[in-house]
């Protein structure tokens, strides 16, 4: 793969390899065809993750002990022809030579073959499957023509594409693996003739019919699957797997997705639209000179992101509302070049507006052309649509428009650099300007790309969503408050937060991929040389201390035994009547050597392998060292003393090089966090500075919301608003602030983004969470700065047993750098009551509640 799988990436490729894997058994052993379905929300990177699905298909995946099936056909099915061909283009992308281009195959109206080949993927939709298309022309009306027939006539064809598709299925040397990408399209009820055959054909596909059987195993791929989920249900004899859901939070919190939509709207009734739009343009101007202000801070070599202004018109947009729009940006911002707006209409040719004039681009080019800067368009754009650096959307839709409204913005939502910027939420976020919109229909939006779905919705808008993105209404921009003293900074900056474990971490690979980014860096020129000398002598070590067993288990490699039965068909028994040993063959030995890769990491095994073989029989030599090797892994105990190696030399390494690690740029501090996650357990990482951070300032009645000072971020007066803060979270607040040696507070963002203090926990189902502590308190003097977190957090929430279980696993390993860190819950006669976590018995106490709210009452708590 070109790109490193975020976790929640790995855990659902993983859930997809696993389901294969039984739906081939099932299929083939049993002869049940399966379904099942993989969801995830815009932007979590579905064709990425089937990427690495199909990769591992056709190669194996070590890392998920994943075979490779030699049979593997891969047919991708939509009902659009321009989304199969950005999936090609986005699948190349992604998985770069291991899935090479003649493995991508676009089936034309000119295809014409037996069967699908193994090892490739090819891409269909209904249109080619439709009675009037030239692939299945000959068989018309679901009635096969006669080959000979077919083959004297030079109107029909040889094969047929549903000839071929029945040959595949019915070869028991391939395996047929049906893709429904964006599977909710084409399970629509029918609501026209058109829909009807679209949906018939992706039916035919699944069920079979007249003489093709069903497709073996069909995935469907969407953000939204309930209509796949029910045709599946629907089929007979399909076996449905249970879907592979990726969870939006963690889509949310690897930072792929915007954190904030801040949404504009008049506060009074009026005629707004070109008012707003001069507005709408004016973000455009900033958010262009806050992007080159950061690439510059970065000092980087690459441009910085280009953000775009799309325009959504009406579908039937005037001469007079196009003009004057036009005018309006150039008004605003006379700078823009001539050629920096563009339209994706339907009716693809250029708009003469006598003066002006603006072209058509295709809407899968617009990311790339980044000199275009304002792009109008009317809808949706098209299915598959994404541009990262479409970052403001003014919209001339009316107010019961929302589900196109939030239709676009839900193709709007990447992150331009695929990762969060750190601090910064004015970069973290993407605008919305609606000119016919008031409060009321305003909040109807925000509903829908918060993940609710608001009534007529039927989850197809593709939004997204999910805990840990917001919507602001009027928001405002809070900066570093000056009245903040360097040393609480200084203790800001030395406070630990914490990674997500990953399922299917291994530490060879973790190590060797920090070596491979401290040579790239310059931190450590040399590190891959030295993790293999560190390696290499731990497996001398291990080859010397199992030296007995890796002999003994050599020659049980090298031989195969066995044993000759007999059975008498008249005395009715079973003998042995001989044992046999035979030498094991070069397969063998290479299937052995394989599952060492396995254990020890591919390259690892490899490399090991050319450092102990003999050098004077080469060809010899090398292999009785993939004999030795092969034996060694075998041997219980290596595997584990080899990670702990391998863990140590990685946290030795992080914590040498932890500063100058932090000195890096954004995008290169990134890796190393991944690094640093890539682990079973939580690790330390360190609390970023935020750079900008924004909230909002008015109720929805367009009062102010009251402010509280001494906050590390602050308006201009030093304020920082608090309307977000529930009544037993103020008392708290007001509380500490009243406090003797009170210096300044910190709202711990909810997200766990990179200036937030995170804490990892398990849940009810034994899965890694990560939650985020409400507040961070500092007080003393500026030479012994103390800093204290105190988490209000109900107990009657789900999550506030394990939470408190995660938050006590936390301060064992952290706890000596805080003051306090305690837990505060109101009880129902609005009191608040305490758990002072740092306290040993109030942490066992924690470990063996199993009622968060008998645990506030009993004697482990205090008043508040």
């Amino acid at each position: 793969m070109q790109f490193t799988l975020k976790d929640y990436q790995i855990d659902a490729v993983g859930e997809v390899l696993r389901n294969l894997v039984d739906a081939r058994d099932d299929y083939h052993r049993k002869g049940r065809p399966v379904a099942f379905s993989l969801t995830a929300t815009t932007g979590a990177g579905k064709t990425v993750m089937a990427a690495a699905v199909i990769e591992a298909l056709f190669y194996g995946n070590d890392d998920f002990d994943f075979e490779a099936d030699p049979g593997a056909v891969l047919l991708w099915f939509t009902d659009d022809p321009s989304l199969n061909e950005q999936t090609r283009f986005r699948l190349l992308d992604a998985a770069g030579d291991r899935i090479a281009h003649s493995r991508l195959v676009v089936v034309e109206n000119t295809f014409n073959q037996e069967k699908l080949e193994p090892g490739k993927v090819y891409f269909l939709n209904s249109q080619k499957l439709s009675k009037n298309s030239l692939l299945v022309k000959g068989a018309p009306d679901d009635i096969q023509t006669p080959l000979l027939e077919r083959s004297a006539s030079p109107d029909l064809r040889v094969f047929t594409m549903w000839d071929t598709i029945r040959n595949t299925i019915e070869d028991d040397r391939l395996t047929l693996y049906l893709i429904l990408d964006e599977a909710h399209r084409g399970m629509k009820a029918p609501s026209s003739r058109d829909r009807a055959e679209k949906s018939t054909i992706v039916r035919r596909l699944i069920n079979g019919a007249n003489d093709v059987p069903p497709v073996p195993i069909v995935w469907g791929i969407s953000a939204t699957v309930e209509r796949f989920n029910t045709a599946m249900a629907e089929a007979e004899g399909r076996l449905s797997y249970p879907s592979v859901i990726v969870d939006p939070a963690r889509v949310q919190e690897s930072g792929l997705l915007k954190d904030d939509i801040r949404l504009d709207f008049p506060a009074e009734t009026g005629v707004f639209d070109l008012v707003l739009l001069s507005r709408a343009t004016r973000k455009l101007k900033e958010s262009t000179q806050l992007w080159r202000e950061y690439a510059e801070a970065q000092d980087t070599k690459a441009d910085p992101v280009a953000p775009l202004l799309v325009v959504q018109v009406p579908n039937s947009p005037t001469r007079e509302l196009l003009l004057s729009a036009l005018t309006t940006i150039r008004d605003e911002w006379p700078d823009l070049p001539p050629d920096a707006v563009a339209h994706v209409f339907g009716e693809h040719t250029p708009i003469d507006l006598g003066g002006y004039v603006i072209p058509y681009v295709s809407p899968e080019k617009v990311q790339d052309r980044t000199h275009i800067r304002v792009l109008f368009a009317k809808d949706a754009i098209s299915t598959g649509w994404d541009c990262p650096r479409a970052e403001v959307l003014m919209s001339f839709r009316p107010a019961n428009d929302e589900t196109h409204i939030t239709q676009l913005l839900g193709r709007m939502v990447r992150t331009p650099l695929a990762r969060r910027i750190p601090g910064h939420d004015r970069l973290n976020s993407v605008e919305c300007v609606l000119p016919h919109f008031n409060r009321k229909t305003a909040t109807a939006v925000a509903e829908v790309l918060l993940g609710q779905k608001a009534e007529g919705n039927d989850g197809s808008g593709d939004t997204g969503g999910g805990e840990g993105r917001r919507v602001l209404f009027k928001p405002v921009d809070m900066n570093v408050n000056s009245a903040i003293s360097q040393a609480i900074w200084n203790a800001f900056d030395a406070l630990p937060s914490q990674t997500l474990p990953r399922k299917s971490a291994k530490p060879t690979k973790r190590l060797t991929a920090l070596a491979q980014a401290l040579s790239r860096d310059g931190l450590r020129p040399n590190a891959r040389k030295d993790v293999y000398r560190e390696l290499f002598g731990v497996l001398d070590g291990l080859m010397a201390r199992y030296k007995q067993q890796v002999e003994e288990t050599t020659y049980g490699l090298l031989r195969v035994e066995g044993e000759t039965i007999a059975a008498g068909v008249t005395t009715k028994k079973v003998r042995t009547v001989g044992k046999f040993s035979e030498a094991a063959d070069e397969r063998a030995i290479d299937a052995a050597f394989k599952s060492a890769g396995r254990i020890l990491s591919p390259d690892l095994a490899r490399k090991y392998a050319d450092h102990i073989a003999v050098p004077e029989d080469e060809e010899d030599g090398l292999f009785d060292a993939h004999v030795k090797v092969a034996a060694l892994a075998q041997i219980e105990g290596v595997q584990a003393e080899l990670d702990r190696e391998a863990d140590a030399l990685t946290k030795k390494w992080l914590t040498e090089y932890r500063v100058a690690i932090k000195g890096l740029s954004d995008e290169r501090r990134a890796v190393y966090d991944d690094i640093i996650a890539m682990s079973a357990k939580p690790q330390r990482i360190d609390i970023l500075r935020p750079k900008i951070r924004t909230e909002e300032t008015e109720k929805a009645g367009g009062s102010r919301l009251p402010t509280k000072p001494a906050h590390l971020m602050s308006d201009d007066n030093g304020e920082f608003p608090v309307g977000s803060l529930n009544t037993w979270e103020m008392k708290v607040l007001e509380s500490e602030m009243s406090q003797p040696g009170f210096r300044a507070w910190y709202r711990n963002p909810g997200r766990a983004s990179e200036d937030s203090l995170a804490i990892a926990y398990k849940d009810a189902k034994d899965n890694w969470r990560r939650m985020c502590p409400d507040f961070i308190f500092f007080s003393g003097s500026d030479d012994d700065i103390k800093v204290s977190i105190v988490d209000p957090h109900g107990f009657h929430l789900r999550d506030a047993l394990p939470k408190l279980r995660g938050l006590a696993d936390f301060t064992e390993e952290y706890g000596s750098t805080f003051h306090r860190i305690e837990a505060v819950a109101e009880m129902e006669d609005h009191t608040l009551r305490v758990l002072d976590i740092k306290i040993e018995s109030v942490r066992q106490a924690i470990r063996q509640a199993v009622d968060a709210e008998q645990l506030y009452l009993s004697n482990a708590a205090i008043d508040y």
